[in-house]
């Protein structure tokens, strides 16, 4: 065999090659962009730079875009067009069901970023809930009971596809909106069977949500029963919440009811988690000489696929891990203050833990994930193992050697390169979801929100409201501390 160029030269371009790989995507973090403009207040800039950075998400990651679009733009007061997004989210979320060979075949012999992005469970409940929450907004709660009829149908869709108790099947929060939805148009039946459902949902899920239940729910639940007079159900939550005294429906009718929602902190963020399998003696030295003993140690990608391909007895699997990026905010204060001065002030409770939905989540799918990047690794190995023993069969035995060398190098280091876990997510959610509810007579208030630890308030401190009875208003917020 003749070189045309010497080995040297070769070996030289190759490891250039697999030094730029995995350097090729977008320098630009566009969530820290985001972000920013979220902790400056500026939502319409958020919402900007998610629609801007649409051919950056790519193909695979439609859904992702039209739920960070969704949500940016909500936050900056643009309901309908929130609402088309996350439209177009719902219908991307039903397309993703069934999945084509040939971007299986991609992501097997890649990663999982190959496929396209379906999101979790809980985040195709959190498109109905958001949208839900643009209607309610704009007093539009017809439109906001559509949104409460498909999240229980999605929810009673998942509970029939997920038998595991222990698992995410039902949603405490979105049933809990929705029960306050159906109250606040007057349906009574409804607004009963979903607090009843969101209070069951929150009991089953407390070991793993970290969340309780908001007070108010018993309170709701012991309302509607009574002027649903259901006297059964009535004494059976009497017994379980002797400490409430509830209030009755008569006389909460006329008043007008102030429904605060507040987003507070950051999703968590996935990042890669490596292990490094050695399959020899020296593999396993090298492996321990350059990650010791931590397969989360930050180290260049680019310089591990040179060296484990040099090596070529070593094969890498890369898992995602959740970073929770917790809220400092524990509650908010809400106080309405009337014309005479007068002033009604409650405190917001957790309603929903979106970190610990995640958690849950990840910790569900986390063995078929690793099942499946063990055996895409194995086979990447496989595969240039053979390409590598075949290369030097074919070039003969004096150019065996250095065609092995770079073939070997080649395919080996770009399996190791190849290989990421799959870290998308909707990181525009928040990490918690706060609810303040306030039944005032109605009237013209002026609106406080302060959350804990801070002097100033939220979006609407100081907002003029004039509440006619029986009216229900919501207010949305977006607390990034």
């Amino acid at each position: 065999m003749r070189w045309s160029v010497s080995p040297q030269s070769l070996v030289l371009v190759i490891l250039i090659a697999i030094l730029f790989l995995p350097g090729c995507g977008s320098s630009v973090n566009r969530y820290l962009l985001i972000e920013q403009s979220l902790q400056a207040g500026d939502f319409t800039q958020a919402a900007a730079i998610v629609e801007r950075a649409e051919k950056d998400y790519g193909g695979k990651s439609r859904l992702l875009y039209d739920m960070d679009r969704g949500m940016t733009l909500q936050l900056a007061g643009q309901y309908q067009l929130s609402s088309l997004a996350l439209e177009r989210a719902e219908e991307e979320v039903e397309r993703l069901y069934t999945r084509t060979i040939r971007s299986e075949t991609a992501a097997f012999l890649s990663n999982d970023n190959a496929l396209p992005y379906e999101g979790d469970p809980y985040e195709h409940v959190m498109i109905n809930v958001v949208k839900a929450l643009n209607y309610a907004a704009q007093g539009e709660l017809r439109e906001a009971l559509v949104e409460a009829r498909r999240i229980d149908h999605r929810l009673n869709v998942l509970s029939d596809r997920v038998k595991d108790a222990g698992s995410y099947r039902n949603d405490g929060f979105a049933r809990y909106l929705s029960g306050i939805l159906y109250e606040a148009t007057g349906d009574l039946n409804n607004a009963f069977i979903a607090y009843r459902n969101a209070y069951e949902a929150y009991e089953a899920a407390q070991v793993w949500s970290r969340t309780p239940g908001p007070s108010s729910l018993r309170s709701d639940l012991l309302r509607t029963a009574e002027a649903l007079h259901l006297t059964a159900e009535l004494e059976e939550y009497r017994r379980r919440f002797p400490e409430l005294s509830s209030e009755t429906f008569s006389r909460q009718e006329p008043l007008a009811q102030v429904v605060m929602i507040s987003y507070n902190g950051r999703a968590p963020r996935k990042e890669d988690r490596y292990l490094d399998l050695p399959i020899s003696l020296d593999a396993l030295q090298l492996v321990l000489l350059n990650r010791g003993f931590s397969p989360s140690a930050q180290r260049n990608r680019a310089a591990d696929s040179i060296l484990y391909g040099l090596n070529g007895r070593v094969v890498r699997v890369a898992l995602p891990r959740l970073v929770p990026q917790k809220t400092q905010v524990r509650f908010e204060t809400m106080t309405l203050t009337d014309s005479t001065g007068r002033a009604i002030t409650v405190r917001s409770e957790l309603a929903h833990d979106v970190t610990a939905l995640a958690e849950k989540s990840l910790s569900d799918r986390l063995p078929g994930i690793t099942v499946k990047a063990l055996a895409r690794a194995v086979t990447k190995f496989a595969l240039a193992e053979g390409a590598t023993r075949g290369a030097q069969q074919a070039a003969g035995k004096d150019a065996g050697p250095w065609v092995g060398l770079l073939v070997g190098l080649l395919s080996k280091g770009l399996a190791v390169a190849s290989e990421e876990a799959d870290k998308r997510s909707w990181q525009t959610l928040p990490d918690e979801i706060h609810v303040a509810r306030a039944w005032v007579p109605p009237g013209s208030y002026q609106v406080s929100i302060h959350p804990s630890g801070q002097r100033q308030g939220g979006g609407h401190d100081r907002q003029m409201l004039d509440l006619a009875p029986g009216q229900t208003l919501f207010l949305i917020q977006r607390v990034m501390q």
